[in-house]
């Protein structure tokens, strides 16, 4: 169940090509999966922003978000003790049930959809499984948290489309010859149908967390809707995180 409150920023920081990490002081028991997001209210702005928790512990919330519009150009701008009305708990988050000791799993993200990765890398390691990062940027520029999956004790893998570090182009150029026994992907629409494409021809089923434009944000507007084959389904609600068996992609 979500909850409104109240967090306070503690940290507002550049850390890539129009890239910020936010520290958000405040209540956070009701963020209980990995892949959850929470959704801010900014002064001035009717819909409320969508934004993915990339860690949290008991004292705050840690979020990661691109300057692509107004609102986050504000966000931006915001220094260090503003207050903000937020929502927090959204969502269903990653699950880490299916995978033993062990075992290994392939965390594929895409710009920011790094993000909410990284916490789920900390409780698989937690649980001793094999985290393999995949983590692909346009460029140089962009790329953020590499070292910090690596701290965590993954194995990192970086692209890039312009080649200008690691691998050069697509997460999928990456996948093609790793092995692992389940993936987690987060990122743009293109990249989650080819990385969804790629794992299905060689049977090996994950989870996909989905982008939307959201209204409400918990379910009650259907304005993030999209179709499943168990039928129609909210991002904000019974996503943004979904098994891989019930995604169908458009072609």
């Amino acid at each position: 169940m979500y909850k409104k409150d109240i967090y306070e920023i503690s940290e507002n920081v550049c850390i890539a090509d129009m890239i910020y990490r936010m520290h958000l002081l405040g209540y956070t028991g009701d963020i209980k999966a990995p892949g959850q997001f929470i959704n801010i209210k900014l002064p001035g702005r009717y819909l409320r922003r969508p934004i993915s928790v990339c860690d949290w512990d008991k004292e705050g919330i840690d979020i990661i978000y691109k300057v692509v519009g107004d609102g986050t150009l504000d966000m931006s701008h915001m220094e260090k003790g503003t207050r903000l009305d937020v929502l927090t708990g959204l969502g269903n988050g990653f699950s880490t049930e299916s995978l033993a000791p062990g075992q290994t799993a392939a965390l594929i993200g895409g710009g920011v959809g790094v993000p909410p990765l990284y916490a789920l890398a900390k409780e698989l390691i937690r649980r001793q499984v094999g985290v393999k990062a995949v983590l692909g940027f346009n460029e140089a520029s962009q790329i953020f948290y590499a070292e910090e999956f690596r701290k965590l004790g993954a194995e990192v893998t970086v692209t890039t489309v312009d080649g200008s570090t690691g691998i050069k182009g697509f997460v999928t150029d990456a996948l093609r010859n790793m092995d692992f026994d389940r993936y987690y992907c987060c990122g743009p629409m293109p990249m989650l149908k080819a990385v969804h494409g790629q794992c299905t021809e060689r049977g090996i089923e994950g989870e996909l967390s989905f982008e939307a434009r959201m209204g409400c944000g918990f379910g009650a507007c259907m304005g993030c809707s999209m179709e499943t084959k168990n039928g129609t389904k909210r991002i904000c609600k019974e996503g943004p995180v979904f098994l891989s068996g019930e995604v169908s992609f458009d072609d």
